[in-house]
């Protein structure tokens, strides 16, 4: 297990290493000037170019990606540009927000994605199974602002169930919570239903039914641990992907998490939170990656880590 670990972490630091690379030559080959969004409209020529200086962006690329490395490997994410704070700070301050939402996204699409996903198993090629995956390609297919947006105006404005907006109280996480876990539902219930129908033709499963086994513990303890397994490693890259891409969600809602501050980071060109608000993404991934690695094993004992 340690030798396991220190491998994964070695493959994560050069991971990482590359995301910041690869973001920071993106964000360097921008025709746009951050500088010039510093400045403003009416700053003269020599304001601008002293402002330039006094960040550094004079320098060429090399020596501005060591410097932020330098700074990245002390745990400085650097300074914001225009809101004159300290990146980890103002990430530190929206995190919560942005966690409490990709749990509730997790847990709902994780609850209707598997629960539809095995009834449509279970009755393969009924009604029943086919009216559910259209339900479930809708979901996918839906864009999240669209359902967002619908959400709010059956359950928020017609209905007066939920707030429309804001932050604090478990209603305010329904409404962006069930938007997010639309699409992924979607993707689960399909997985799902594809690979609990090939644990169900298994020979352990026909040896099971024919010990006379009631059908529920056949399917509980039997075909859903051995199901469940590729649905681990989704949840793990859903840990990334809603950290990093919950920008339309938190828009629509109002929702003041690390979504929202990289969307006004890249209205405004503030380079720092943009790297900052992408590493944090990316270390979620990976993180998410790993964690689905090491509770794999403890839900199928044949898997060993390597």
């Amino acid at each position: 297990m340690a030798g396991y670990l220190l491998q994964r972490l070695f493959q994560s630091a050069l991971i990482l290493l590359g995301v910041s690379l690869v973001t920071f030559f993106l964000l360097y080959a921008l025709p746009a000037d951050p500088v010039r969004q510093i400045a403003g409209r009416s700053a003269t020529a020599q304001t601008v170019e002293n402002i330039r200086q006094q960040l550094g962006l004079d320098q060429p690329f090399v020596v501005q990606y060591w410097r932020y490395l330098t700074g990245l490997v002390q745990g400085d994410l650097g300074r914001s540009y225009l809101q004159k704070s300290q990146v980890s700070e103002l990430i530190a301050a929206r995190l919560p927000a942005s966690l409490l939402l990709m749990v509730g996204a997790i847990v709902f699409e994780l609850v209707l994605g598997l629960t539809m996903g095995v009834i449509a198993a279970l009755r393969r090629g009924s009604a029943t199974d086919q009216t559910l995956m259209i339900v479930s390609f809708i979901g996918v297919s839906a864009p999240q602002f669209v359902v967002g947006l619908l959400l709010l105006y059956v359950f928020a404005v017609q209905l007066g169930w939920f707030p429309i907006g804001g932050y604090g109280t478990f209603s305010h996480l329904v409404l962006p919570a069930a938007t997010m876990g639309i699409l992924g539902s979607g993707w689960y219930s399909r997985m799902m239903r594809s690979s609990m129908i090939e644990v169900l033709r298994q020979d352990y499963i026909r040896t099971a039914r024919a010990k006379g086994l009631a059908r529920y513990r056949v399917i509980l303890r039997h075909a859903l641990p051995n199901a469940i397994l590729p649905i681990i490693a989704m949840i793990g890259i859903d840990v990334g992907i809603f950290m990093g891409g919950i920008v339309v969600v938190e828009s629509v809602f109002g929702w003041p998490g690390i979504g929202q501050l990289a969307w006004q980071a890249i209205q405004r060109i503030d380079i720092p939170i943009i790297m900052g608000v992408t590493l944090v993404s990316a270390c979620a991934i990976v993180l998410g990656n790993l964690l689905a690695d090491l509770v794999t094993p403890f839900i199928d004992p044949r898997i060993r880590l390597r």
